[in-house]
């Protein structure tokens, strides 16, 4: 795999691929703490964490090791949250390498400044206060993308410059998608969530495009962006995702979906939006949920795990890898299944976080961890050393005739 798509802001991210890259331009990033600083938005905490520092930096000394500069392994954010961020790159590449066009972009992007955030642009586009700025985003973006076709048919500039010159364009077009998702989000219904997983997965096919054919990709998101949203409530809301998209765009042949459970454990994650993180225990799921399920069967067999997980296995893409019939059948079945993002409300859980799914569709894989791990962030408030300093963990016999037993 030579690229890792992560449900991230694509410029502060891609400050992430020059450093795991050894990029010149990245000669001033001293580790990778520093090269996460440019998480800045919230929540912060899903990338600016010890896990993501352990990952990019194994990444980084992979990437050492690999000569050929088109085969190292790429780290890149594929979410639209960036609106300003992004202009602002457009307006500094431009400004940089080709001043009429900066005019023209700066004059065009001039259309935010009367708003002091996106979520004051957000309602007044919505209630039509204001025209918007739909056809500024679209005419910026034309001529990026003309200017970077241009560059790549005449085969102007080194590797690199062609590099930031398809890092821009990027940038372009998140502002022109992160305008319509602002201008539609005040509706709700599914229409804002379809701008979104559908930007991601277009700026997928954008990389995929860029690197050339034969390179494989990862995409690292929550649950709900990557099982198949035709498996589950999803459906009946009209909603699309990641993974509905990237097996109708690729072909099932050409996937492969894994998923994640938990039955309990401990999370980093906030009440409602904007605020603080907090380390949260996470309530034993639903007896009616296909995580209960899993836990019973580890209960049962405890044979079945490894360090409290296991995996199951759907489909495969090897026609000698053999699948249990009756697994898939079993778990095709629709039952509650619990999804956590950056909020996790646990006293209203079952209203908040279950939805219907069937399992075996929805993922070709999934690993069922039993008690996961929150999240630590670099940055640590100190509600949540105190709320980790105070969890007591929850424990479970593994009693191969008694069931589960709560110690």
């Amino acid at each position: 795999f030579t690229i890792v798509d992560c449900e991230a802001d694509w410029p502060s991210a891609y400050h992430v691929n020059r450093w795991v890259k050894g990029l010149s331009s990245a000669s001033n990033i001293k580790n990778a703490n520093d090269a996460l600083k440019e998480f800045k938005q919230y929540p912060s905490w899903m990338w600016r964490n010890t896990v993501v520092v352990e990952f990019i930096t194994w990444l980084r000394r992979h990437n050492e090791k690999i000569a050929d500069p088109k085969k190292k392994t790429g780290f890149f954010g594929i979410d639209l949250y960036s609106l300003q961020t992004s202009r602002e790159e457009v307006l500094r590449y431009l400004e940089k390498h080709d001043s009429s066009l900066a005019a023209e972009a700066r004059k065009n992007y001039a259309c935010f400044e009367r708003y002091s955030d996106e979520k004051q642009y957000r309602y007044c586009a919505a209630t039509k206060r204001i025209a918007g700025c739909e056809n500024e985003t679209i005419d910026v973006f034309q001529k990026m993308l003309e200017r970077h076709s241009r560059m790549i048919a005449e085969a102007k500039g080194r590797d690199h410059e062609i590099d930031e010159s398809f890092y821009t364009m990027e940038n372009a077009k998140i502002v022109r998608e992160a305008e319509k998702y602002y201008r539609h989000i005040v509706e709700g219904g599914a229409i804002a969530w379809n701008i979104r997983d559908t930007h991601m997965c277009n700026c997928l096919q954008d990389l995929l495009r860029y690197y050339g054919r034969g390179i494989k990709a990862v995409i690292w998101a929550h649950n709900s962006h990557i099982g198949d949203a035709r498996e589950t409530d999803a459906l009946y809301a009209r909603e699309v995702n990641i993974g509905q998209l990237v097996r109708e765009r690729f072909g099932i042949g050409n996937t492969f979906n894994i998923g994640f459970t938990t039955y309990t454990g401990t999370v980093t994650a906030a009440i409602s939006w904007n605020m603080d993180p907090d380390f949260k225990h996470v309530r034993p799921s639903l007896n009616e949920s296909v995580e209960f399920l899993l836990h019973e069967a580890l209960i049962q067999d405890p044979v079945l795990t490894y360090e409290g997980q296991y995996y199951l296995l759907f489909r495969s893409n090897n026609p000698y890898i053999q699948l249990s019939k009756e697994l898939h059948t079993e778990l095709r079945k629709k039952r509650f299944e619990r999804t956590i993002g950056a909020i996790y409300r646990p006293h209203t859980e079952h209203q908040s976080h279950y939805f219907g799914a069937s399992l075996s569709t929805q993922f070709d894989c999934v690993i069922h961890i039993e008690e996961t791990h929150a999240l630590r962030p670099l940055e640590i408030h100190p509600t949540w050393i105190q709320a980790e300093t105070e969890h007591v963990p929850d424990t479970f016999s593994m009693n191969c005739t008694g069931g589960p037993k709560k110690l």
